[in-house]
């Protein structure tokens, strides 16, 4: 059961994506949005009007601030136009610490939260290195997460990476009983150096997502190397959706994406639900 969905509003591209994912699993969910924006609305005010260095420097920065400061505040309008016109409950909390604190505060008391998959690299001027900031969000427990893709897409077909370790299993458990979308067909791909232990490991996965109602279209093993095999198979099967393990100490989370991760968020078109 769903009733609380977080939403980072960061006024990048991506966002109006997250905000129609959010309400629209709210509206299905009967749940309620929490829109939230991850850049400091009052500092960027302060910082447009102070000089960094050159004079053509100092006019970058703040036509980027200002610019910045706009596409925050139209976020927030789509947030309250799409809540009312979905008939949703919605609230908006407005950053006013360092980027992303509040964020982790709130992740403790929603079910899910939504952002957009390329967001902390839109406004890395305003914080800190955004690798460090992804880390920071999962070292501090915040799952699950929905990464969202530049365009919406509906989800009608789910792969899961599955390695047989802890991590991968609580992400394919957490999405199967949130049933975010339970008509959705689902597609289990797993990774082990022996080829019957990754039959037997897709096997036992499929049974327990039939176990609580999901169709499971085919399954898929895998010897190869994860990282090289995954985004292309997801890819060919047409999948809307990738839902994988997100734990820094997770080994699938390695063995998947190794040191990578910020460049899968940064390339893919697929939207992620990245559990711990």
């Amino acid at each position: 059961m769903m009733k609380r969905i977080l939403v980072g509003l960061a006024g990048t591209p991506y966002t109006p994506v997250a905000i129609q994912r959010a309400v629209a699993l709210a509206a299905q969910h009967q749940a309620e949005v929490t829109g939230v924006t991850v850049i400091d609305l009052s500092k960027i005010s302060q910082l447009s009007g102070v000089s960094s260095g050159t004079d053509s420097v100092g006019n970058s920065r703040r036509q980027r601030l200002a610019i910045t400061r706009d596409h925050v505040e139209q976020a927030l309008a789509d947030f309250h136009a799409a809540c009312d016109g979905a008939g949703v409950k919605g609230r908006i909390i407005q950053e006013s610490d360092v980027p992303f604190t509040k964020l982790i505060d709130l992740a403790r008391y929603h079910d899910v939260m939504v952002f957009g998959m390329r967001s902390v690299f839109e406004h890395d001027f305003l914080c800190e290195d955004p690798h460090s900031l992804l880390v920071r969000l999962v070292a501090a427990g915040v799952r699950p997460m929905i990464a969202v893709s530049p365009k919406f897409r509906f989800i009608s077909r789910v792969l899961i990476a599955y390695g047989g370790s802890m991590e991968s299993a609580k992400a394919m458990k957490r999405f199967v009983q949130l049933r975010l979308w339970p008509e959705a067909q689902l597609k289990i791909m797993t990774f082990n150096e022996s080829e019957s232990e990754a039959s037997r490991l897709a096997h036992d996965a499929a049974d327990y997502c039939r176990a609580h109602g999901y169709h499971v279209e085919a399954y898929q093993t895998n010897t190869g190397v994860p990282k090289n095999l995954l985004l292309a198979a997801a890819t060919l099967w047409q999948a809307d959706m990738i839902v994988m393990g997100n734990s820094a100490r997770s080994v699938l989370l390695r063995r998947v994406l190794g040191d990578t991760a910020l460049d899968v968020l940064q390339n893919t078109e697929i939207p992620l639900f990245l559990c711990q």
